[in-house]
């Protein structure tokens, strides 16, 4: 009985050694099988997994069929040069940020609105107008005169480069051309020869050959000076009725009581009744032709 049982046991023995054995081979044999219907992993076999195999597709299509683990894809549109949207973005909030600059130095602003100032002071008047309203003023009038040197740079520069037909150089020359032909008759010759000392420059006396960082600031000193001088002619007739206000007052022994205070009423009366902003306005656009 003790030689059954013994025997028993060793035979459960081998049983469960066999058992572990099979368990232990078992993913061995799995891995190999799964090996060997994968194939160009391992060498072990000709079949493939690759369905295109890399630069055999005709079309683009193609392309996204190809069996790949990376792939970079880049893809571009035929507009012939036209800007970005972001791009366009970023240069519009460029030249809005400089649009106050370039409207005082290359335009007939700066004549305007100081024109403007010289007579509210002749008036005698402190904040009427104010200031938006002068400002306002001097920006319709100088849209006014400068149109025509808008049109030509939309048609010359804006419009050829939105559509490619012109490259970054030629559109800065074809805005600059109708800016210099505004600038250059407002320009006094001692201005210009001004900054060419200034540079330590010659100049042969030509009018295309003065460059633009010259040309823009001598633009300006004459544009101060042609303002300040009609601000003068304006002051004439109203220094003329504070004179006389002032005599009657002395003469009357009202030494105490400030002239301004009685001849502001004429003044505003006086330029009333010439219709002052009409003559002013209507002299002072005609300076630019």
């Amino acid at each position: 009985m003790q030689v059954l049982l013994s025997a028993g046991k060793n035979i459960i023995k081998v049983l469960c050694f066999a058992a572990l054995v099979a368990i232990l081979s078992l993913p061995f044999s799995l891995r190999a099988h799964a090996a060997g219907n994968i194939g160009p992993s391992t060498g072990e076999t000709d079949v493939s997994t690759t369905i295109d195999p890399p630069g055999t597709y005709t079309d683009p299509q193609d392309l996204n069929t190809l069996n790949t683990v990376n792939r970079l894809t880049i893809t571009y549109n035929g507009d012939n040069g036209s800007l970005n949207a972001s791009l366009r973005i970023l240069i519009t909030l460029t030249i809005i940020a400089i649009a106050p600059l370039l409207l005082m130095v290359m335009t007939s602003f700066t004549r305007i609105i100081i024109v403007l100032h010289f007579t509210r002071a002749a008036l005698n008047t402190q904040t009427a107008p104010p200031n938006q309203v002068l400002i306002a003023l001097s920006l319709i009038l100088t849209f006014f005169i400068m149109q025509p040197t808008f049109q030509e740079i939309n048609a010359n520069a804006v419009i050829p480069f939105e559509a490619g037909v012109i490259d970054q150089d030629e559109f800065l020359e074809n805005v600059m051309t109708p800016l210099r032909n505004f600038m250059e008759p407002q320009t006094q010759v001692k201005d210009v020869r001004l900054f060419y000392d200034i540079a330590g420059m010659e100049w042969d006396g030509t009018i295309e050959s003065i460059p633009n960082s010259i040309l823009i600031p001598a633009f300006m000193i004459s544009e101060l000076r042609l303002a300040f001088w009609i601000g003068f002619m304006i002051y004439i007739p109203f220094i003329v009725i504070d004179m006389v206000v002032a005599s009657v007052l002395m003469s009357m022994g009202m030494m105490m009581l400030p002239p301004t205070t009685i001849s502001m009423p004429f003044k505003i009366l006086l330029f009333v009744l010439a219709d002052g902003w009409s003559l002013i306005i209507g002299q002072l656009v005609r300076t630019f032709y």
